[in-house]
C-alpha cells in the first residue's frame, strides 16, 4: 500500500541567542547541545522516521548547510535535501517543499517540522501527528500543534483556539494568532485556558497547502509557478534559484496561518521546548545541588548557584560567586551574561558582527 505520509524538517536557521556555540558556520540544529549523542537534527530526523518513510523526509536548509546536512543524515539522498540560495523566512520554503512534494505525489500528507525542538514524550507526539495526517486528508484542513503552556512566557507566539462544546473532538478551530507577548498579557493568555504555545508544526495536505498559498500569497505562488521546469530537475532547481530571492520575505505563520479560515490546532502536551536561549537549555536540564548546571570539563564552580556553564574546551573553568548567570566558552568566543538578559545575546552577536567582523559569529 502506497504511503502518503511526507516530512518536511527546517533546518536552515543560525539560531543567534545560543550564542557562542552557534554561530554563521556551525548553527545550534547540527550542535549535540543536551549531549544526547544525537543533533538536534539527527533527532528531529529520529521522530519522524517512526511514521514517515525515510525516503519521504525531505530537510530545508541554506547552500552552506546541505553538506553538514547529508554527514549527518547519511541516510537521505543528495534530491531529499532542498538547498536555499539564501533565507527568506518559512513561507518561500514551504511553498518550494510543497511543490517539489507535489511532483512526487499529489496526494502527500505533509509534516512539517522546526530541526531545533525538545520533545520528552514521543509517544504522545506521534500519536498526535498520527491523528492531524488522517485529518488533513478528510477535508482542506491547516493543522498545528499547540502546546499546553504551563507558565506565562513571554518567548513563545500563542494560539486561540474555540472550544466548541458540541464537538469533543481533538481539533480545535483556531481564532487568533498573536507574536510574543509581553508579561501582562501572557499572564492573561495563560490564565484564560483558551490559548496555546505555538510550537511551530504544521501538517497538511499538499493540495490544501498550495491552494492556500495561491489565495494567501498569491504574488509568491505566481512567482513560484513560472518555473516550467521540474524542480527535482537541475534545470528547475536552477529556475528556482532565479525567483527565490524575488519573493516575499514572510514567516508561514504571517502569510498563511495568520490568514487562512481552515487553521485547526489540536491541544498537546509532549514534553515540547524549542530550546531557543541559553535560559531554556537551563530550564529543560537537570541541575546539581546548587541549581547549577556544568556541560563540558573540567569545570569547578564556588559560591555559584542557579547558572548555566558551558565549555567545548579542553581547558580549566573555574567560577566564583556568580547567581543566575550564563557563562559559555568556545574556541572563539567566551560569553558572560544574566540569565535575565539570554534575549538580549541575539542583539550581542549583532553588535559584534557590526564592530569587530564576522570572523566571531
Amino acid at each position: 500500500m502506497k504511503n502518503n505520509n511526507f516530512a518536511v524538517i527546517m533546518a536552515g536557521g543560525v539560531g543567534s541567542r545560543f550564542w557562542p556555540l552557534s554561530t554563521t558556520s556551525y548553527p545550534k540544529q547540527f550542535h549535540d547541545i543536551l549531549g544526547t549523542g544525537r543533533t538536534f537534527l539527527q533527532q528531529t530526523f529520529d521522530r519522524l522516521v517512526k511514521i514517515i518513510p525515510q525516503d519521504q523526509i525531505y530537510v530545508v536548509t541554506l547552500d552552506e548547510y546541505v553538506d553538514l546536512t547529508l554527514e549527518q543524515l547519511p541516510k537521505l539522498s543528495s534530491e531529499q535535501v532542498i538547498a536555499e540560495p539564501m533565507g527568506m523566512n518559512t513561507a518561500p520554503c514551504n511553498l518550494y517543499a510543497a511543490m517539489l512534494i507535489n511532483e512526487k505525489n499529489p496526494e502527500a500528507r505533509i509534516v512539517v517540522a522546526p530541526s531545533d525542538h525538545v520533545i520528552l514524550d514521543e509517544k504522545v507526539f506521534i500519536e498526535k501527528l498520527n491523528f492531524a495526517l488522517e485529518e488533513s486528508a478528510k477535508e482542506e484542513k491547516l493543522i498545528t500543534l499547540g502546546i499546553q503552556p504551563t507558565r506565562p512566557d513571554t518567548g513563545y507566539g500563542y494560539i486561540q483556539f474555540i472550544e466548541d462544546e458540541e464537538n469533543d473532538s481533538e481539533l480545535k478551530k483556531v481564532k487568533t494568532f498573536t507574536e510574543k507577548p509581553g508579561i501582562e498579557l501572557a499572564e492573561v493568555f495563560y490564565k484564560s485556558g483558551e490559548f496555546l504555545w505555538n510550537a511551530g508544526i504544521f501538517i497538511w495536505h499538499v493540495q490544501t497547502i498550495l491552494k492556500s498559498f495561491k489565495e494567501n500569497l498569491p504574488d509568491m505562488y505566481d512567482s513560484f509557478k513560472t518555473i516550467k521546469k521540474m524542480l527535482s530537475s537541475s534545470e528547475g532547481i536552477e529556475e528556482m534559484r532565479r525567483v527565490y530571492g524575488t519573493v516575499q520575505f514572510i514567516s508561514i505563520d504571517n502569510g498563511i496561518m495568520e490568514k487562512a479560515e481552515n487553521v485547526y490546532v489540536i491541544p498537546s502536551s509532549f514534553g515540547w521546548s524549542d530550546l531557543g536561549t541559553w535560559k531554556s537549555l537551563y530550564e529543560n536540564s537537570e541541575k546539581d545541588k546548587q541549581k547549577n548546571i556544568k556541560r563540558g570539563k573540567p569545570i569547578l564552580t564556588y559560591n555559584t548557584k542557579n547558572s548555566l556553564i558551558y565549555t567545548s574546551q579542553n581547558k580549566a573553568v573555574i567560577v566564583d560567586g556568580l547567581e543566575n548567570y550564563i557563562v559559555v566558552d568556545t574556541e572563539n568566543a567566551l560569553l558572560i551574561c544574566p540569565m535575565d538578559k539570554d534575549q538580549t545575546i541575539k542583539t550581542f552577536v549583532s553588535d559584534l558582527k557590526l564592530n569587530k567582523g564576522e570572523q566571531f559569529t
